[in-house]
């Protein structure tokens, strides 16, 4: 039998009530991840590390969950994924799973938008202490270290803190450093406008039909980006897992608005300062002298 309305002439369905989840399903699984992320980062890199980066990672998560919220959307707290072996931060980031339908536009650019701008924000604090920390050195002083792109912004505040550097001169970020850059990869990653990203998101919102379009040349991009070295192999496997074709919301009609369009323009800013085409410094004769397919 459907579930009708209570009152006898309003024949309208009410949508079905899913069983409430256990306690370890809607709660346990999320803080038993977070808390082994903490202990991998900490293991990894320290304390000021651990914290400084799960601030930045929570407020990313928690912008999309608070947004879900608001809008009424069914959606899971954050999953932390800890990798305390093959990521140099020990983790690979987190996030959240939108079990409801999205009501409408607004409701899909608001939730895609609010976690990388929160990110983002939090991420600014943690950049200028981490410039701030860091130390200029000679790159021969850095030998078996992990060389990493500098986005726009990294290049802005190292400018503002250590000058114009000449030579072999560079910078050796430390935990905070280290945990800005971090911040500022995932949300550039996460503002790649394609499929179920949240630059996908965006990117449906404003464009609608259009966004298929812009969602299949960000995805050969992203292929055309394994030439700068082997890093985007796996990043353009998966963001071609993740599909092109961005769903529908129930009311795709609803005006998104100046002023969230104004917002859209400004994620393309902070798309574009926090975007490296090589984030780890690794070219491809590196690559294939790792793996033993040729010996220099």
């Amino acid at each position: 039998m459907e579930p009708w309305a209570t009152d006898p002439y309003d024949w309208t369905p009410l949508p079905p009530t899913r069983p409430r989840p256990s306690l370890w399903r809607e709660y346990g699984r999320n803080a038993a991840l977070f808390v082994l992320t903490v202990v991998s980062v900490w293991m990894t890199g320290g304390p000021r590390l651990a914290a400084a980066l799960l601030s930045i990672l929570l407020a990313h998560e928690m912008g999309h969950y608070l947004a879900c919220r608001y809008y009424g959307v069914d959606a899971t707290l954050p999953f932390f994924l800890p990798v305390p072996v093959f990521s140099f931060v020990g983790t690979l980031g987190a996030f959240i799973r939108i079990r409801g339908p999205i009501p409408h536009r607004r409701a899909l650019f608001d939730i895609g938008v609010s976690g990388p701008l929160a990110g983002f924000l939090v991420s600014l604090p943690v950049l200028a202490l981490g410039i701030a920390e860091s130390r200029v050195v000679r790159e021969g002083a850095l030998r078996g270290s992990v060389s990493l792109g500098e986005p726009i912004l990294f290049r802005w505040a190292s400018l503002a803190f250590h000058g114009r550097l000449t030579g072999d001169l560079t910078v050796a970020l430390g935990p905070l450093g280290l945990a800005a850059w971090f911040g500022l990869f995932v949300t550039a990653l996460n503002l790649i406008p394609i499929g179920q990203l949240d630059g996908g998101h965006v990117t449906y919102s404003i464009f609608r039909e259009r966004a298929h379009l812009i969602s299949w040349i960000g995805s050969w991009v992203c292929v055309l980006l394994v030439y700068f070295g082997p890093n985007w192999i796996v990043w353009a496997i998966l963001v071609r897992a993740l599909g092109r074709r961005h769903p529908h919301t129930l009311d795709d009609s609803l005006p998104l608005g100046p002023a969230r369009t104004t917002i859209g323009v400004l994620a393309l800013a902070v798309f574009v300062v926090c975007f490296t085409p090589n984030p780890i410094v690794w070219s491809w004769s590196e690559f294939f002298d790792v793996i033993g397919w040729w010996r220099r």
